[in-house]
């Protein structure tokens, strides 16, 4: 408890001794105005007497109207609780009038409301990725189902028969990849995921990575401009592998025949960046901030065409933060796509 509030409590009790002492001396002054009037000391043993009583009952009053109040906020308190408990994570309790009060259970009504916020967020976001899951799920499934059926009919002609089949294995992979992603975003976000830091050299990473997706980009006629500075870094080797084949695989993806992809490595002091550029789509201003989110699909229509399920960019991010890195995004629609990944090299320069 602070000096000044000490000196404001000190001054209260004083002034409410001075008032019963007051409101004791007019009543016993009023009293002797009807009997026999006694000697000094009798008086003065009389009012003080009065006035301690009178005080003594004050004080009683006093605590009864706090504690009963105190028992108000402490009852709103526990229901509060018991409702979050129960999964009503909509509570609000009137924590601003606590709070201009000086009340001590501002700050826990404060508490409170944010919990619940933050609980409300989270299941919000469960929900979301549940509904998501299932919807990414079904729309293969579905598709596999229909042409499995389609394929039954005896009549169908062998390039229609090879046609469906494509499409069935296509879906599959599809599915596949979906499951394989949620299992991988799900165990880097988990406590447990082995991180393995080690030295080795980016720049031959990111070759045998652009190699690797040569023939995707082969099959679009795309140009790869390559510029690596020969840079060593201390970082999950297989971790960074995922991390560059879900990006240049994004922007192969995004990128329509005949388009460019530039990649560039350089030092910056003692972070490594890598700079990815590309000639496709371009990603609109107001969906640059949810790109990373998971299942998150700036275009859906087209997304539907080229596949994928928002899980891509989640993962990048989520390797990138667990090696205390950045990523930037700089795009335009149908100009194109930067992205600029600073990651630190993990040693003294």
């Amino acid at each position: 408890m602070s000096r000044r509030r000490i000196v404001s409590n000190i001054a209260k009790v004083w002034m409410l001794i001075l008032l019963c002492s007051s409101v004791a001396y007019a009543i016993t002054f009023g009293l002797f105005g009807f009997i026999p009037q006694p000697g000094d000391f009798i008086r003065y043993i009389l009012s003080e007497t009065l006035a301690f009583l009178i005080f003594g009952l004050t004080v009683f009053l006093i605590g009864r109207t706090k504690n009963s109040k105190r028992s108000d906020v402490l009852n709103t308190m526990t229901d509060a609780l018991r409702q979050i408990a129960k999964g009503n994570f909509r509570v609000k309790l009137n924590a601003q009038k606590l709070t201009e009060q000086n009340h001590p259970f501002g700050k826990i009504f404060d508490s409170i409301n944010h919990m619940a916020e933050e609980l409300n967020r989270m299941e919000q976001m469960r929900q979301e990725f549940i509904s998501n899951v299932s919807h990414e799920i079904q729309s293969p499934l579905t598709s596999i189902r229909g042409f499995a059926n389609a394929l039954q009919n005896d009549q169908l002609s062998p390039e229609a028969r090879w046609r469906y089949l494509k499409i069935i294995e296509k879906e599959s992979t599809r599915l596949s990849k979906l499951s394989e992603n949620l299992l991988k975003l799900t165990s880097l976000e988990s406590a447990n995921h082995p991180f393995d830091p080690k030295p080795y050299r980016l720049d031959k990473q990111l070759r045998q990575v652009i190699l690797s997706l040569e023939p995707q980009w082969e099959e679009k006629s795309m140009e790869m401009d390559i510029s690596l500075d020969e840079l060593r870094i201390v970082a999950d080797e297989d971790l960074m592998n995922q991390l560059w084949v879900n990006l240049i695989s994004n922007s192969i993806k995004f990128t329509p025949e005949g388009g460019c992809i530039k990649i560039q490595l350089r030092q910056k002091g003692k972070f490594a960046e890598v700079i990815l550029a590309d000639t496709g789509i371009g990603i609109a201003e107001e969906d640059q901030a949810h790109i990373f989110d998971r299942f998150y699909k700036a275009d859906k229509s087209r997304n539907r065409s080229v596949g994928g399920s928002g899980l891509g960019l989640a993962i990048v991010k989520k390797i990138i933060d667990m090696h205390g890195g950045k990523i930037e995004v700089e795009s335009r629609l149908g100009e194109g796509t930067k992205m600029i990944v600073t990651i630190p090299c993990g040693y003294e320069i």
